[in-house]
């Protein structure tokens, strides 16, 4: 019998059907020929490729896990798979398709009404339309509740004021979905860019997601029509919905980014020579790679089995906290434990591994810092809220 396979030593592959093999490889194969070539420069320029949105949108990627409208309607462990591949070239990519999908796409298929969802959805499957989140606030990150941007009537038609920050994809959004108080609680709007009074600044000198559009949006006596409204839904329900839907991807894609630094530890310490033999013979290095392979497949074991939850209609948002806390905290642990096997190779863009260490600073805080998913994890097991 043939030993255990260094980069799948539990055989985890075994856990999947052939589709989900199928699209694994395929993705894989997209990652390395189309992105990875690239993703040292625009890293380094701080710029994102948006040619090739409508790649990503051809092979079904956009709004995958959701049903109709152009949408594939994949199971969640396929959609985990894409995330993961898609992070293991770089966390822009898998950020990209997380936004588009899970905190743009998806509000608008479950909380939208048709004319809103024959509007918007089909292009933005397609690539041709991109759209953005606006939840964050410059004041209020992790207590959305105290967000201070507002939507007030005037007539049919709807005023919207205030400022979104940290926002993925803004300042190349066709659409932004953004959340504000009105007299009747928190609600959600679709605006499209172009609208008079809305506009987006881009955050520079970013030393993390360089590959990567971030933005603030700004809203200054912005008129809607009452039809920008999703209708389905009222409350910081709608928003922090779509928060666990995105928290389910990062699951996944940490242990991509992770794979990438192990993988590229891995071989860089059996060409690596020091003292007459490879650094892989050294006990201390084997250390660090055990160490770090063993995360990888708990990580990603655990991403598989969430993703069987969520299939079954089983998988709760604290479970979803659980995963992304888990999964992140070990996958920059990862990251830096690589890049000490790289030496001083480690801090250049020639390797992967310090882009995707810098990259994980921000997944580490996005979506929920790690603070906050430990207090969720608390209040879960104690019964017990450390919030207020």
């Amino acid at each position: 019998m043939a030993g255990p396979n260094p980069h799948d030593f539990l055989d985890l592959s075994a856990l999947l059907n052939d589709e989900e093999r199928l699209l694994r490889d395929t993705v894989r194969r997209f990652a390395t020929e189309r992105i990875s070539p690239g993703i040292g420069g625009w890293f380094e320029r701080a710029e994102f490729p948006r040619a090739l949105v409508p790649e990503i949108g051809a092979l079904g990627l956009l709004g995958m896990h959701l049903q109709g409208y152009g949408c594939a309607g994949a199971g969640a462990v396929s959609y985990g798979l894409v995330c993961l591949e898609l992070e293991a070239a770089d966390s822009g990519f898998r950020s990209f398709v997380s936004v588009q999908g899970s905190l743009a796409m998806f509000p608008i298929r479950t909380y939208g009404s048709e004319e809103q969802k024959e509007r918007w959805l089909p292009g933005m499957a397609a690539g041709e339309i991109v759209g953005c989140f606006g939840l964050t606030e410059p004041d209020f990150g992790s207590d959305p509740s105290r967000m201070r941007t507002s939507a007030r009537r005037e007539g049919s038609d709807w005023i919207l004021n205030g400022a979104k920050s940290w926002i993925t994809n803004g300042g190349i959004a066709d659409v932004a979905v953004v959340w504000a108080r009105t007299d009747d609680g928190v609600r959600g709007f679709l605006v499209p860019r172009g609208t008079s009074g809305f506009s987006t600044r881009d955050i520079h000198n970013k030393l993390s997601l360089r590959a990567s559009v971030t933005s603030e949006l700004i809203f200054d006596d912005c008129r809607l029509p009452a039809g920008a409204m999703l209708p389905g839904v009222s409350g910081l329900k709608g928003p922090l919905s779509c928060l666990s839907e995105a928290r389910y991807g990062i699951i996944w894609g940490a242990m991509g980014a992770a794979r990438a630094c192990y993988e590229c530890a891995l071989e860089y310490s059996k060409t690596r020579e020091q003292f007459d033999k490879p650094i892989a013979a050294f006990q201390m290095t084997q250390q660090k790679l055990v160490d770090m392979m063993i995360e990888i497949q708990k990580g990603t074991l655990l991403a598989i089995h969430l993703g069987r939850l969520k299939e079954a209609g089983r998988l709760s948002p604290q479970q979803v906290s659980f995963g992304k806390l888990n999964n992140v905290r070990h996958a920059l642990s990862i990251a830096r434990e690589a890049r000490t096997i790289l030496g001083a190779n480690g801090i250049t863009l020639e390797y992967p591994v310090i882009r995707h260490m810098n990259n994980l600073e921000s997944v580490l805080t996005y979506e929920g810092t790690s603070e906050i998913h430990t207090l969720l994890l608390g209040q879960a097991i104690t019964g017990h809220s450390a919030f207020q």
